[in-house]
């Protein structure tokens, strides 16, 4: 009898801990960004969070996708690439308004050519279909423009996925892309930092949950005999955000140069 009960009640502790540890899993990533998504909002000022951060995340995710259709793996994690992607372009919605606010140069530069009732009165009244400079790659103007090169990201990859998704040895590759390009994840914050020489208007709070939550999948990892390359890069991320943590101690301690607030163009082409 005591046994019969004592596993009664064990099923579902056993069920909530699962729906809880899935919970965590589609959303934990998520969380970090909530506080700089804040800051942003709060202060208007988006020159201390590096939008290259979305690049990174909405590629791996993309290709995070992708990689499931070749091989499927658990349904949370399948989830997490998608929050993660919503995420990422409300974060790219809230920086480019920010910015575009606070620029006093006016003129546009897009993903895609405007059309002739584009607010750009100086513009030449033939364009191209793509104005497409990389001098100004992920610096456009609009938020639309963001979303035309993800969605021609998704249709290239996803055709090319489609033609090879028989083969193992891609099917592989491509999982190997995702994770690898997630391990480069704090790369564009370290450098964004790097050329400020500061690190003001980056959310300190957001680097240590990538620091928690990359040690912790990084150990989980290790335990669980993981493929190597899946340790590999998570080690690879844990390492860059101590470097992060680092230039917050350094910058701190000894600043380098004074954090200007003041709108002007040149903060518009480090984003």
């Amino acid at each position: 009898m005591e046994a019969a009960g004592l596993e009664w009640l064990l099923g579902p502790a056993q069920q909530l801990v699962s729906w809880g540890a899935a919970g965590a899993m589609v959303f934990g990533g998520v969380v970090p960004y909530v506080p700089q998504y804040r800051d942003i909002r709060r202060t208007q000022n988006a020159e201390g969070f590096s939008t290259y951060v979305c690049l990174v995340l909405l590629v791996a995710n993309i290709l995070r996708i992708l990689f499931w259709f070749g091989r499927h793996f658990e349904s949370p994690l399948l989830w997490q690439s998608i929050i993660m992607i919503i995420t990422m372009l409300l974060m790219l919605k809230l920086c480019t308004e920010v910015r575009v606010s606070n620029e006093l140069n006016i003129k546009r530069r897009s993903f895609a050519a405007a059309d002739s009732k584009d607010e750009e009165i100086k513009a030449p009244p033939k364009r191209s279909y793509l104005d497409f400079d990389l001098n100004y790659f992920w610096h456009w103007s609009k938020f639309t423009d963001y979303v035309q090169c993800v969605l021609t990201f998704t249709g290239v990859t996803g055709y090319i996925t489609y033609l090879w998704l028989d083969s193992s040895l891609f099917v592989e590759t491509l999982g190997f892309l995702a994770v690898f390009t997630e391990a480069m994840l704090g790369v564009p914050q370290l450098y964004r930092n790097y050329q400020n020489r500061s690190t003001e208007g980056m959310s300190v709070k957001m680097v240590l949950m990538w620091t928690s939550g990359d040690t912790f999948k990084t150990v989980y990892f290790i335990l669980n005999q993981a493929p190597f390359q899946f340790s590999i890069c998570g080690l690879l991320q844990v390492f860059v955000d101590i470097a992060i943590l680092l230039q917050v101690y350094l910058y701190s301690q000894y600043p380098q140069k004074p954090a200007s607030h003041t709108a002007h163009p040149a903060s518009t082409k480090a984003l």
